[in-house]
């Protein structure tokens, strides 16, 4: 009886040996990023024979069934760095890429290595899914690893120029009927906009209105960098002010070649929403779609996950979509340390996803999920586990005593 009193107070203390070391683990973790803290869970032994369990028996002590882990959300905490993420309202993984073994975490502490591949603390590299050629979708039937450059964002020629302004109606004929972009009396007013052309070089492109003889009749000149542009263009509004002539609003105009060896600019205004009112003369907007060469001035991550490098043109470019992954059963992940896991087949297959699809959750710039462990409750538990370990331990000194009764028996 005291033999088998040793044995079932044994596995007692080695339970909770395990459990002391559960909750001292899961409280040294308390300040690990993406850590999930994990609980012992025990189950009693009985010993059996061919035909089962004796009605008598009285059983075999404990041993641990499982290391559970606690997959719920910690709390998130705002950063400085564009590049932190955290996965909100969700159940979804970041993918790492570990020399190409694929691993998962929920710790998007992330910064760039010297190649600017983005990675965690330990080197893996974050998974996207790249963008395809325009930047509006993503190739989500493939992996790729997310790297940022340095290059520059190439220049875009300007193509046409949306002009909204108001000539003042009842205007008088200049003084002088030939016209110089030189001379301020051959012309009523005047506008300029900047343009660019496929260099990302910038030029000065002006717009002059000549008032005609005839009421609700202009005449526009351009130049660019100060060359008047052969031609003119007729604008003829109606008595309600609007643009009748030319009839759609747009306007081409004769190419300019510049002097820097860029291709030849070849312009179209948009004039349709001009007007000719009875107030004075106002520019509301000149919008044109060329920009020059871009310097990379940051990092944005949205909450579906896209990456997007931005630069100091007012051009931003999509680099891929984070790939999230979840599975049917995460506690068969196997824990790989580091805050990360890896897939088992009691996990199930790794389904893949993109930040707000359905269980996968949303992304947070900026953010890092805490560890979600309860110090209140890791130090309850270690006070209960500490109890079960002296309680075991004075069952083998109980057992000890019996046993030296029964050897001293004369």
């Amino acid at each position: 009886m005291s033999l088998g009193s040793f044995g079932i107070a044994l596995s007692g203390l080695a339970a909770a040996q395990s459990n002391l070391n559960t909750t001292a683990n899961n409280i040294a973790n308390a300040n690990t990023v993406g850590f999930k803290e994990s609980s012992t869970e025990f189950g009693d032994l009985y010993q059996s024979s061919l035909y089962g369990a004796s009605t008598t028996q009285s059983g075999s002590g404990v041993a641990v069934i499982r290391q559970a882990q606690d997959f719920s959300q910690g709390s998130l905490t705002t950063t400085n760095n564009s590049l932190d993420m955290a996965i909100s309202d969700g159940s979804g993984f970041f993918t790492l890429s570990d020399k190409g073994s694929l691993i998962y975490s929920r710790a998007g502490s992330f910064t760039t290595d010297n190649n600017g591949y983005v990675v965690n603390g330990a080197g893996q590299r974050l998974q996207v899914f790249a963008a395809l050629p325009g930047g509006t979708a993503f190739n989500t039937g493939g992996l790729s690893d997310l790297q940022l450059s340095n290059a520059d964002n190439p220049p875009s020629a300007t193509s046409k120029v949306a002009v909204q302004l108001n000539l003042p109606s009842g205007a008088s004929a200049p003084a002088n009927a030939t016209f110089s972009a030189t001379d301020p009396t051959s012309y009523n007013q005047t506008t300029s906009v900047t343009i660019y052309d496929s260099l990302g070089a910038s030029h000065s492109a002006n717009l002059y209105f000549v008032a005609g003889a005839t009421p609700n009749d202009w005449t526009m000149y351009t130049s660019v960098d100060g060359t008047v542009q052969a031609g003119s263009t007729a604008l003829k509004y109606s008595n309600s002010g609007a643009l009748v002539t030319p009839a759609n609003g747009q306007v081409t105009l004769p190419g300019f070649t510049p002097a820097n060896g860029a291709a030849a600019l070849n312009l179209s205004l948009d004039m349709s929403k001009t007007t000719q009112f009875g107030s004075e003369f106002a520019v509301s907007a000149l919008n044109q779609n060329g920009y020059a060469t871009g310097k990379l001035t940051g990092i944005a991550v949205d909450n579906t996950g896209v990456v997007q490098a931005r630069y100091s043109n007012g051009q931003s470019t999509p680099l891929g979509q984070v790939a999230l992954t979840t599975f049917a059963n995460p506690q068969g992940l196997q824990q790989l340390g580091n805050a990360s896991w890896a897939e088992t087949f009691g996990s199930g297959q790794a389904l893949r996803g993109v930040a707000g699809a359905t269980n996968f959750g949303q992304i947070q710039s900026k953010s890092l999920e805490s560890s979600n462990v309860d110090l209140t409750t890791q130090l309850v538990n270690m006070i209960t586990a500490q109890r079960s370990y002296q309680a075991n331990a004075q069952m083998i000194q109980t057992a000890d005593q019996i046993t030296q009764t029964i050897i001293n028996i004369r």
